[in-house]
């Protein structure tokens, strides 16, 4: 039976501990394997990260939405906020066989999570960025 959950929080980093406890039960709800929760966690984690630092610009700036729902064999995850507006189009791949001293600092957030889900994209309708993130059910769990 379909169901969703709904969180509003403050984009605060110490906030995301509630977030993570959130997206895990959701998502054993779903009947993800415990590899694939960790893979929602990690994505939303990150995700809610740069939306604070990015989209924000800094904790306390706006409030992030989080929700749930389990449908059929997935989970589907959508991150609102009303900061910046964000284009992952202009967001270079990292350069990963690069030496770790000569990488730039940050720049894996939308390669995690497209990494870690089965789906991401991302959507600006007026003053609202959505981020839509879906995790399939495997069929083999270990």
């Amino acid at each position: 039976m379909p169901s969703t959950r709904r969180l509003r929080f403050s984009g605060r980093f110490e906030n995301l501990a509630l977030l993570a406890e959130f997206v895990v039960t959701a998502a054993r709800e779903a009947g993800l394997s415990d590899a694939d929760v960790y893979s929602v966690q990690l994505a939303v984690d990150e995700a809610c990260a740069n939306i604070i630092e990015h989209a924000y610009g800094g904790e306390g700036n706006g409030d992030i939405e989080c929700t749930c729902s389990v449908r059929d064999d997935r989970l589907i995850v959508l991150l609102s906020d009303t900061g910046c507006p964000f284009d992952p189009r202009g967001v270079p791949s990292p350069n990963l066989t690069a030496e770790l001293e000569n990488r730039e600092t940050g720049g894996l957030g939308v390669y995690l999570m497209t990494r870690m889900m089965d789906e991401v994209h991302f959507e600006r309708d007026g003053v609202t960025n959505t981020l839509t993130m879906v995790k399939r059910v495997s069929e083999v769990r270990p």
